[in-house]
């Protein structure tokens, strides 16, 4: 999905509404990254949206792209947590200078988690239900990479054990272009925002 806003788009006047960051300058690929994370709380559908918001130029109108996408980890790894304490969930918050381009694991170019800590809550009773109320928080370093699943996954399963996950390889294909635009336009921002709210 794909918008053009004349003037700041709403996506970015609810970041704004939360108290959380807003890169609204009048540079282009001055990247807004924000994960939408649904209400449901049945876990291992593609029921999230990631979305960018930028404008292709300076001064120009802002462009909001939105692709499907995992927020929360699938049902295999909430069943068989890797950690001890549970399988994570993303903590919704905004995460500045957090991400990086760099290899996940090891395999292909993603934004992943090398400059600092986040938030997950930590599920640990085994069901297929997300429990992002009860569970405790930890914060630290727990490699919460932003990816991709299959060619065109519609399941989550193992694809995410609390990565910021796209449904598609071609969404995410083109996420990676623009994510790699900010650098190309701004040759020192190498770091990269990610914020993950609630839908409204």
């Amino acid at each position: 999905m794909s918008y053009s806003y004349p003037a700041l788009p709403p996506i970015l006047h609810r970041v704004s509404a939360l108290g959380l960051k807003v890169f609204s300058g009048s540079e282009a690929y001055d990247l807004n990254i924000i994960g939408i994370r649904s209400p449901e709380k049945t876990a291992n559908a593609f029921d999230d949206l990631i979305c960018c918001a930028y404008r292709e130029e300076k001064d120009g109108p802002w462009v909001v792209r939105c692709w499907p996408a995992t927020t929360d980890p699938g049902t295999y790894w909430l069943d068989n947590p890797s950690q001890v304490d549970g399988a994570a969930i993303l903590v919704p918050g905004q995460y500045r200078g957090v991400y990086k381009i760099d290899k996940h694991g090891g395999k292909y170019e993603a934004l992943c988690q090398r400059n600092g800590n986040v938030s997950v809550y930590r599920d640990n009773n085994r069901d297929s239900t997300l429990d992002v109320d009860t569970s405790p928080i930890e914060t630290g370093m727990f490699g919460i990479n932003i990816h991709h699943a299959g060619q065109n996954s519609t399941r989550v399963d193992k694809w995410s054990a609390g990565c910021q996950v796209f449904a598609r390889m071609a969404d995410f294909d083109e996420f990676m272009g623009i994510v790699k635009q900010q650098i190309a336009h701004h040759p020192t921002w190498k770091s990269f925002t990610y914020t993950l709210i609630k839908e409204w």
